[in-house]
């Protein structure tokens, strides 16, 4: 191979999309165990890399050389194979100041926690203080060198304005799990979230329930990839290209939600849609359906209401946490607070009248 992805777990990563879209290359996936890495990075049978979780800080060692930012961030996630030398560069920089730039998510002057202590935290660390963040904490949730607890945080810093995950929390398939309780924090003034896959995580749609402005790290991943891309090929790409390929990748992923009352075509015009947009139709009745081997109303009478809204709800789940999908589901859908929260993950709800 000659372009990819290295990592732990990347069922979940977009940057193959990403990089065929920007340049005119194969981009691979290569899950790698730790064992695996070093055997990998030693035979260097690749021409340039991107690093993802774990990895960022572990593959330093086995580089001939270090760009000066990337040495002074202290974590690498691009690395360029020129003629047997392997040299490091942090891309993550580019993107995260890209995040808070395009959403308008402004930290000069202000107190910021940073949750976790990663490669990726280190980025957003390095982003921040040249952005102006008056006092930068790192929040990390066991004893660790220059951080502080969650405890910690929720007694003496609930004065916060910005708040950054940085962490894995939250990322598919957990993807109910937030890192931080944002009510603990009634000075907020931004929150952003590096994880991008859901399009939305439990933390941004906190945020957005609150009317704090907020930003996923959808934006931050193509704004990386396409810095990296100049460097794996020593060339420019055009400035809009970022923007473009987030409406693309929007477009795609995002699923289209049909909510409506009996009768009100949302199957009809479900499955119309999902055809125009190439989007897999899911018709949550007939999954439930499927699954109690029962019309719903024999099973509503036999079994109870709660019966039935756990079974409607493992199948939402299911469902909500994947992307690409065009979904038809019933107006209760719409009475269960916890139903729209998990359909509101990947997707974009509509009400059919």
């Amino acid at each position: 191979m000659k372009y990819g992805l290295i990592g732990e777990k990347l069922g979940h990563s977009f940057s193959k999309t990403i990089h065929e879209q920007l340049a005119d290359y194969t981009y691979d996936l290569i899950p790698l165990s730790r064992e695996e890495l070093d055997v990998f990075l030693k035979e260097k049978n690749f021409a340039a890399l991107n690093v993802t979780i774990p990895y960022k800080e572990t593959v330093i060692p086995y580089l001939d050389e270090t760009d000066p930012h990337a040495k002074a961030i202290g974590a690498v996630n691009t690395i360029v194979n020129r003629n047997g030398r392997l040299c490091g560069y942090n891309t993550d920089f580019y993107g995260f100041r890209y995040l808070l730039e395009q959403n308008n998510i402004s930290v000069r002057g202000k107190k910021t926690l940073v949750l976790g202590r990663g490669g990726a935290a280190k980025a957003v660390k390095a982003v921040l203080r040249e952005m102006g963040a008056a006092e930068i904490l790192t929040v990390y949730y066991k004893p660790a060198t220059d951080t502080i607890s969650y405890e910690t945080c929720y007694e003496m810093h609930s004065d916060a304005q910005i708040i950054v995950n940085a962490t894995p929390v939250g990322m598919f398939p957990h993807t109910e799990e937030s890192p931080i309780l944002l009510e603990r924090f009634p000075c907020l003034e931004g929150v952003a979230d590096v994880v991008y896959n859901p399009l939305r995580t439990q933390l941004i749609l906190d945020a957005e329930s609150r009317e704090i402005p907020c930003a996923g790290g959808l934006e931050m991943l193509i704004a990386q990839a396409k810095n990296a891309v100049e460097i794996f090929l020593d060339k420019s790409l055009p400035a809009d290209s970022i923007e473009a390929i987030h409406k693309s990748l929007l477009r795609e992923r995002c699923n289209i939600v049909l909510i409506g009352m009996s009768g009100s075509g949302k199957t009809t015009m479900g499955r119309m849609a999902a055809e125009r947009t190439g989007k897999v139709f899911i018709d949550i009745d007939e999954k439930i359906v499927e699954r109690i081997g029962m019309p719903i109303p024999k099973y509503f009478a036999a079994y109870g209401e709660t019966a039935f809204r756990k079974i409607e709800t493992e199948i939402l789940r299911e469902y909500a946490a994947q992307n690409g999908l065009l979904i038809a589901a019933g107006r209760r859908i719409a009475e269960n607070p916890e139903s729209i929260r998990l359909l509101k993950q990947n997707g974009r709800l509509i009400w059919l009248k």
